[in-house]
């Protein structure tokens, strides 16, 4: 088992499980992790929306980390495993370059904080995928 993307696969499920705490803690978590007023807002008044929007996050973060592990050598049958690590490898990377002030998205909300905090944690994930996908591309 490749050691990276073993850590990949954690990194991935942890956000994921994280993802889901916040639905299940609601507005104050949503404020708390940069997600907005607006998002808050909505969990504060019941509306589905967020918790739609978080639970397609964290299975496309579940997802990610099955994917990482079967690229680490577990036996997990599934499709495409090397060209879907590299477009996970590359969102991660992609979305990090938001921590570049003139990438980040034009809006207020979520804040600076939000986006420079985020973009670092998705840079850690997508050079933790790298590294990974480097060792074991010959064998994908």
């Amino acid at each position: 088992m490749n050691a990276l993307l073993t850590i990949a696969a954690a990194l991935n499920f942890v956000a994921s499980l994280l993802h889901l705490l916040i639905i299940y803690f609601g507005a104050s978590w949503y404020r708390f992790f940069g997600a907005g007023e607006r998002m808050a807002s909505m969990a504060e008044q019941g509306q589905l929306k967020p918790t739609i929007i978080t639970l397609v996050i964290a299975s496309a973060l579940s997802m990610f980390g099955l994917y990482a592990l079967a690229g680490a050598g577990a036996k997990i049958p599934l499709p495409f495993i090397k060209p879907i690590l590299v477009l996970i490898t590359s969102v991660y990377l992609l979305r990090s370059l938001a921590l570049l002030p003139f990438l980040r998205p034009a809006v207020q909300s979520p804040s600076p904080a939000f986006w420079t905090w985020s973009s670092l944690i998705v840079l850690v994930f997508g050079l933790v995928h790298l590294g990974g996908l480097v060792q074991r591309w010959g064998e994908l």
